[in-house]
């Protein structure tokens, strides 16, 4: 896999337990610190999809 920057909310900043992000000219990785080489690999449309459903409550608790 190429060199990836991830990125975390900021309001994870110090812990351990944060969904991170990388983006890429051709997809959007992404990880959880918890288990950082569990890497999915999406397209943009897919990106779009979940950041739609996280922002309309669908994965609420």
């Amino acid at each position: 896999m190429k060199k990836l920057t991830w990125t975390r909310p900021t309001s994870c900043a110090n812990s351990n337990n944060c969904p991170e992000v990388a983006v890429a000219d051709d997809a959007v990785y992404v990880r959880s610190s918890l288990r950082p080489d569990a890497v999915a690999q999406l397209d943009v449309s897919e990106w779009r999809d979940l950041v739609s459903a996280i922002r309309a409550g669908e994965f609420a608790v």
